[in-house]
């Protein structure tokens, strides 16, 4: 029996999600840009997904712009956002810990003349509220800064963060990478007050290949994408009818039970803690605040043999994040933690659909990769 816990990679479609998805393949498939009557029922579903996923946000359907995924939400929000206030100034906040969406954002954007402040997180891997305030000058323009940690689960104060940056300095865009965070940590647009906001579906039980960006009214922001008029002129290409409603149904379900969901994988999230602490002392919790990423080490382990150990009983977790394909964790070297400590690293991803015999799973095999390894 498989026991996968790398949900903060991608989670298993739910079948509410998958029905949708089908349903605008085989009955509502037209172009919701076409007038006749196939083209006006696909736009009516575009809408309906427009409502579904805005309310989950907190947020107006027109603040609402699909995507293809999180990561060309970043994009478009940090590398035009910063454009769009470059005559203002060119200096931008952002972290030592942030997915590589973003930082490779920052990264075309220090070629093109912008100077970027990364602030190193706390020892749990969030960023602080007074390293933001400390950082702010005259001429800063952009603050970009992730929710909820992909790797630790730790989470970031965006809420406080954005008031303490529209009070020191009203013009500034703030943008926080919410895709780990989106229905798992409780927040809406309004209480977050960031200026744009990005979510992925395939992390709420959506297919890949969709995400949003939520722009809060009255700011511009150029199109990403240019071509047709779709996406009221802010992005171009015929909408993926199928992702889109299939995300919109996800959002639906996670929304109604949402705060059942948070309290049972935290629930199993400790329990996951307690045993492991018990069964391995040398056992090393990293960060942590989400309710469903557990970041642990067992430092003097390789994560790939453990990660390898696991998978033969069928229990799948990830060392970092998945975009990385093995690459050593920025974010845990920015963490300032030893190298035997990053090098034993693995994280586990919790979902709606997580039971106590996966977690039960995880912890025996865990005990069992100790113990054995250690008489090698």
């Amino acid at each position: 029996m498989e026991h996968y816990l790398d949900n903060a990679a991608t989670t298993k479609v739910c079948d509410e999600a998958a029905q949708a998805a089908l349903a605008a393949m085989t009955e509502n498939y037209g172009n919701p840009s076409s007038t006749h009557t196939k083209g006006r029922e696909a736009n009516r579903l575009l809408e309906k997904a427009r409502k579904q996923v805005s309310a989950a946000l907190g947020c107006t359907p027109g603040e609402l712009i699909f995507t293809s995924c999180g990561s060309e939400s970043d994009n478009w929000a940090i590398i035009n956002g910063a454009e769009a206030m470059r005559r203002r100034g060119k200096h931008i906040i952002s972290s030592a810990v942030e997915h590589d969406a973003v930082r490779r954002s920052l990264d075309e954007l220090e070629s093109r003349g912008f100077e970027v402040t990364r602030l190193a997180p706390d020892e749990k891997g969030g960023v602080s509220l007074d390293s933001v305030v400390s950082a702010l000058r005259d001429d800063t323009i952009l603050v970009s800064l992730m929710l909820v940690n992909n790797e630790t689960g730790a989470v970031t104060d965006i809420s406080s963060i954005a008031r303490a940056v529209k009070k020191a300095c009203p013009a500034v865009l703030v943008h926080t990478d919410a895709v780990q965070g989106f229905m798992k940590v409780p927040f809406s647009a309004k209480t977050l007050g960031a200026d744009m906001i990005s979510i992925s579906g395939h992390k709420i039980h959506a297919p890949k290949g969709i995400g949003a960006l939520y722009i809060k009214n009255g700011v511009k922001l150029k199109p990403f994408i240019v071509g047709g008029s779709q996406e009221t002129g802010r992005r171009a290409g015929t909408e993926a009818m199928p992702q889109i409603a299939a995300f919109g149904a996800a959002c639906e379900i996670a929304q109604a039970g949402m705060a059942e969901n948070i309290a049972r994988m935290q629930s199993l999230r400790e329990r996951a803690v307690q045993r492991l602490s018990r069964e391995i002392p040398e056992l090393v919790l990293i960060g942590g605040g989400s309710p469903h990423i557990l970041s642990i080490s067992l430092p003097g382990w390789r994560s790939e043999v453990l990660m390898n150990y696991l998978e033969a009983k069928e229990v799948y977790v990830s060392r970092s994040s998945a975009c990385k394909k093995g690459g050593r964790s920025h974010v845990l070297e920015a963490m300032g933690l030893s190298s035997r400590v990053i090098d034993g690293a693995i994280r586990i991803g919790l979902s709606r659909f997580t039971t106590e015999e996966d977690i039960d799973a995880l912890c025996s095999a865990l005990k069992e990769a100790h113990d054995t390894l250690a008489h090698r």
